[in-house]
């Protein structure tokens, strides 16, 4: 089996701290590391909802996934701590209920990326000693043209995770490490079958962590008992077409699922929390040509001067040609080229040079 590195950087790291979802890409990643001759330790985040419900199926999750880990480990005999981080990992969920009952379309797991695997784990990396911290994403860091360390997509274009790292600290990457990142999925889970581990055919995690059955409405009805979001569609033209349970279960840009016939294809064109209205469209009344996002992030020179990048909206959107204006270091206008469908408040926006991440933020 030949195996050449997922990522390469100008460090010299010689202890790497690998965060261990239980999943087959993080083992994967230490196994990885750990034949190419680092001192591997491991680590298993405990997000702590299972406090919430004992009974949850996020709890059950949690520790079956721990589980996983630990036998991971023993495979590989590389150490593994076990931590509690439903403390830091409470503010996340908090944020994600308040942005949904606000009418926007959060994204937690950006927020997790930036606050925690990036963030807080580096603390536990000093802790102990390590020179790195390392993770299963589907992402890479290299070397750029001018000799810095740059961000960039992972091989495998249908498993790319480089859009949820835009909030990583530029001053950080050069301690990260994604072993997988040049790798497509199927040769990672080869590779985890070829050695053993008991994860190689464990089905790829499709949700947010603390909501595994998809049910966002049913999470935030618990989270924030006797809240009533039910309201009104209404077309564009105030027409009142229907009524829905809870705004909470709607996006900017959805189609299916609103419960209501049109006769042709309405899509969700905005969301207001104040009436508790959700705004239904056709597809040319969803077109946009701008945005603004704030709270942004570079990880190249903050730009002084327009730039023209690529722009994605969502994870899983195409990138779109666009003129980036920034009005200060951490606001920006977008103006695409050609009419974007389907932008959320609440998402990011991530502008791309080719595969290189330049930086993002949240749309306003």
């Amino acid at each position: 089996m030949t195996i050449s590195p997922g990522s390469s950087t100008t460090q010299t790291a010689k202890k790497v701290l690998v965060a261990m979802s239980g999943g087959v890409d993080s083992s994967v990643a230490a196994w990885l590391l750990k034949r190419q001759g680092y001192e591997v330790v491991g680590l298993f985040m405990q997000h702590g909802e299972e406090n919430q419900d004992a009974e949850s199926s996020a709890a059950c999750k949690n520790f079956d996934d721990a589980d996983d880990a630990r036998r991971v480990a023993d495979r590989l005999e590389i150490p593994l701590s076990v931590l509690d981080f439903s403390k830091e990992f409470t503010p996340i969920i908090d944020h994600f209920v308040e942005q949904y009952l606000a009418g926007r379309t959060p994204n937690p797991c950006i927020d997790c990326n930036r606050r925690l695997k990036f963030g807080k784990l580096f603390d536990y990396a000093d802790s102990v000693g390590a020179d790195a911290l390392a993770t299963g994403h589907y992402a890479r860091i290299e070397s750029t043209p001018d000799g810095e360390l740059g961000l960039y997509r992972g091989l495998d274009d249908g498993k790319d995770q480089a859009y949820f790292l835009f909030g990583i600290a530029r001053s950080r990457l050069p301690r990260i490490l994604f072993p997988t990142g040049g790798f497509r999925k199927e040769a990672i889970r080869r590779m985890a079958a070829e050695i053993g581990l008991s994860v190689a055919g464990k089905p790829d995690s499709q949700e947010i962590c603390f909501i595994p059955d998809q049910d966002h409405a049913g999470f935030i009805r618990r989270r924030v008992p006797g809240c009533n979001t039910a309201g009104e569609f209404v077309t564009t033209e105030g027409t009142v077409v229907g009524r829905h349970d809870g705004f909470e279960r709607f996006t900017v840009g959805q189609r299916k699922g609103l419960g209501i016939a049109m006769g042709e294809p309405y899509f969700v064109v905005r969301i207001e929390p104040e009436t508790a209205r959700v705004v239904i469209g056709r597809k040319e009344e969803l077109a946009c040509h701008t945005l603004w996002a704030s709270e942004a992030n570079w990880l190249i020179d903050p730009p002084k001067e327009p730039f023209h990048a690529e722009v994605k909206i969502r994870h899983r959107s195409t990138p779109m040609s666009a003129l980036v204006t920034s009005e200060s270091e951490v606001r920006f206008h977008v103006r695409f080229d050609h009419a974007c469908y389907g932008v959320a408040p609440g998402q990011a926006a991530v502008c791309y040079d080719g595969d290189r991440v330049l930086g993002g933020g949240w749309i306003e």
